[in-house]
C-alpha cells in the first residue's frame, strides 16, 4: 500500500493523521474485499483551496468537506472485476498497485463539522476519509439505497476500528 499524504493547511489535528489514514485505507480495502494493494493521494488543504478545486471540477463556487477523484470505473460498486473495472484499471507500473484516486480534505471542515456534530475531530476524520475511499471504489450516494450501501459501509469499517460518535 502507497499513500501519497500532502498538507497544505495550518490546521492541526490532536491524533496522527498518517496513521490513522494508513488504518482507515487498510481497513476500507479489507471490507471491500480487495484483491489489491492499493495506492491513493491524500490531500489536506484549507478552505480557500477546496472552494477553488470544487468551483474548476464540480462549477461549485463553496467550500466543501471532501472531494473524491476516482481512477477508475466500476462494474459494480466496490467490486474490483468485471469488464469496465478491466478496461479502466490503473495499475502502478512500479509497484503492480491498484491506483484508487485523489481525495482532497479540508481541514477547516473537519474542525466545523466534529463541532456541529458533537463528535470528535479524529471521528470526523476518519468519517470523511472512509466515505471518499467509498467513492474512490465505485461507491455513490444519489439514490436512497445507494446512499443506504455507504452508510452501511461506514458505520461498519468505523465500528471495526471502534471510531464512534
Amino acid at each position: 500500500m502507497y499513500i501519497d499524504y500532502t498538507r497544505n493547511s495550518s490546521v492541526r489535528f490532536d491524533f496522527d493523521e498518517s496513521e490513522l489514514l494508513e488504518t482507515l485505507v487498510r481497513e476500507t480495502m479489507k471490507e471491500l474485499e480487495c484483491p489489491f494493494e492499493v495506492e491513493v493521494s491524500v490531500s489536506i488543504v484549507d478552505g480557500e483551496e477546496i472552494r477553488g478545486i470544487n468551483n474548476e471540477f464540480r462549477e461549485i463556487d463553496s467550500v466543501t468537506d471532501v472531494l473524491s477523484f476516482p481512477m477508475n470505473e466500476f462494474d459494480v460498486p466496490g467490486c474490483f472485476s468485471g469488464e469496465v473495472f478491466s478496461a479502466s484499471k490503473t495499475l502502478d507500473p512500479d509497484t503492480g498497485e491498484l491506483m484508487l484516486g485523489d481525495i482532497v480534505l479540508c481541514a477547516e471542515k473537519v474542525k466545523s463539522q466534529a463541532a456541529e456534530y458533537g463528535h470528535s475531530e479524529k471521528r470526523e476524520y476518519a468519517f470523511l476519509i472512509v466515505h471518499s475511499l467509498l467513492h474512490l471504489s465505485g461507491y455513490d450516494h444519489m439514490t436512497d439505497d445507494e446512499r443506504q450501501i455507504m452508510e452501511n459501509y461506514q458505520r461498519s469499517i468505523l465500528e471495526n476500528l471502534e471510531i464512534l460518535r
